[in-house]
């Protein structure tokens, strides 16, 4: 073997391991989505719940506000829908651009519903409503951290495959540029 072609066998060497140790660095961030994004939809999960049984409570007192409680019926089925989408694959940009859209619609559906709430006292101060509303409030709370680690795990991924040479690869192996919340 002459010095040249040992230079070439050498220099394909490193190049595939450098290739392989870039598709599991990779791989192990968008992985790192997933798993931020399933502390983000045990939140959603656990709020969708919580929703749930506040409008079960409130939906006899408040019968002449029925419309809010179909958009907010509405809203969540819809969330419920992309939260699945992504579920399947968090790293992919359209099911998570629908996701934001849907959590948004939420966002303004339950806030019309606590307005609601807020012209009745007498409801927000019964005994199994207000209970509730501590919880939705703290559960909105860890909801907004989890979305921030998803959004720096999405950060993370997409500076990686951005980078050159990595860039390259990435192309090759199809991996594509994420979305955040």
């Amino acid at each position: 073997m002459s010095g040249f072609s040992g230079f070439l066998v050498g220099l394909a060497a490193v190049l595939l391991f450098w290739g392989i140790g870039a598709y599991n660095r990779i791989m192990r961030l968008r992985n790192k989505i997933g798993d931020a994004y399933a502390q983000l939809d045990q939140h959603l999960s656990t709020r969708a719940k919580l929703v749930a049984r506040l409008m079960e409570l409130l939906l006899p007192e408040l019968v002449t506000e029925l419309a809010a409680f179909d958009a907010l019926h509405s809203a969540q089925t819809d969330c419920d829908t992309a939260a699945a989408a992504v579920r399947a694959r968090p790293a992919v940009a359209d099911p998570v651009a629908q996701l934001a859209v849907a959590v948004a619609v939420h966002a303004a559906a339950l806030t019309r519903l606590l307005a609601l709430l807020d012209q009745h006292p007498e409801l927000r101060a019964r005994d199994d409503i207000q209970p509730l509303l501590d919880e939705l409030r703290a559960i909105e709370q860890q909801r907004s951290f989890a979305r921030q680690l998803f959004n720096e795990a999405v950060r993370v991924y997409n500076e990686a495959t951005n980078q050159f040479p990595t860039r390259i690869l990435a192309g090759i192996y199809g991996f594509k540029e994420a979305r955040s919340l």
